[in-house]
């Protein structure tokens, strides 16, 4: 008696199975009987496809500035809560066009803030709140603080004043930090008070 090794056995049975499979019976009707409802199989989703239920909107990179910014420099700006889907991208618009130096990698920048949840406008930081003066230096391109806040600084003029929508994966993303919960849409009003080298 001859012994087949095992991985053929099985390779036998699979190819056996998959022809039982794809075969029909000879007279057998395939289809469903007559007057029967057939109920589609469910779509599966594919992993590539977006989920019904987008959670954020695709836009511009750059957008009007929201009504109600205030242009005025000397005073700290009110943020709006927002009753549209937060958007997927960075989100950058200028309320006041700086004329100053621009603020590029490696340089250090002087900047004034106030910090909301998007969808509220609930403050949740502010270099307003520790003095009109106070300002936060950060170091372009350093790491210093969350890449959507570093990236809407970079290449803004002294005198300038932006408001900035950053989405969850530029922000604190899924795990969030402090007051901010994971996958948090934060809105910053950011002014460039100084630029040095």
């Amino acid at each position: 008696m001859t012994r087949r090794p095992v991985h053929r056995v099985l390779l036998a049975l699979a190819v056996s199975l998959s022809l039982a499979a794809c075969g029909g019976g000879g007279d057998e009707d395939s289809g469903p009987p007559q007057g029967e409802a057939v109920e589609a199989p469910a779509a599966e989703e594919s992993p590539l496809e977006e989920p019904a239920t987008q959670t954020c909107q695709s836009r511009p990179p750059t957008a009007e500035p929201a009504a109600g910014i205030s242009t005025d420099l000397s005073v700290a700006p009110d943020v709006p809560p927002s009753d549209v889907p937060p958007p997927c991208d960075l989100l950058i618009s200028d309320v006041v066009v700086g004329t100053g130096p621009e603020a590029v990698a490696g340089s250090t920048a002087a900047v004034r803030y106030v910090g909301a949840f998007y969808e509220s406008g609930e403050e949740f930081d502010s270099s307003w709140s520790r003095g009109p003066d106070e300002t936060l230096p950060v170091v372009v391109g350093a790491g210093q603080v969350i890449p959507g806040f570093e990236q809407a600084i970079s290449g803004m003029n002294v005198g300038g004043r932006r408001l900035v929508t950053i989405p969850s994966d530029l922000g604190y993303g899924p795990q969030g930090q402090g007051p901010i919960p994971g996958g948090a849409t934060l809105t910053f009003v950011i002014d460039l008070v100084d630029v040095t080298a």
